[in-house]
């Protein structure tokens, strides 16, 4: 889960009801990742802002972007490995390199920014989900 202050949520729900709820048309206008934080400016796709200072910042802390791309398997790919002892293959999720210094120095430009997107998604997703089924709902 992403830690989201209630002052980013109400901002978020914000932008949310301006874009009619169409979570499509909310796009990333620009991205800075730093030793500590991943940011996002977030803006409509209908309604683009003249500088980043009129978009949503949104700022994520490295380890949570790191944590969502392990999680999401953005830095791994299937493939066959030896047992080391007993000689035979089995498939399993081969990690290409650490989750940010994937993202830095591994993942093409597509993959940087569907690792941002995939925030961005997980972001819209757990605000709406906490949101409208509270904390004390439970699914069936």
């Amino acid at each position: 889960m992403i830690k989201i202050s209630q002052k980013l949520k109400d901002k978020l729900w914000w932008l949310i009801i301006s874009v009619d709820y169409d979570y499509g048309r909310i796009t990333i206008a620009d991205h800075d990742l730093t030793e500590d934080t991943l940011t996002l400016w977030l803006e409509d796709k209908h309604d683009f802002k003249n500088t980043l200072d009129e978009c949503l910042q949104v700022d994520i802390p490295v380890k949570q972007f790191a944590k969502i791309i392990k999680e999401e398997q953005l830095n791994s790919y299937e493939g066959s490995k030896m047992h080391p002892t007993k000689n035979y293959l089995y498939k399993a999720s081969i990690e290409i390199n650490a989750p940010i210094r994937w993202y830095q120095d591994d993942a093409t430009l597509n993959e940087q920014q569907n690792a941002r997107e995939t925030v961005l998604k997980l972001l819209l997703t757990q605000l709406i989900e906490t949101q409208t089924l509270g904390e004390d709902m439970v699914l069936y």
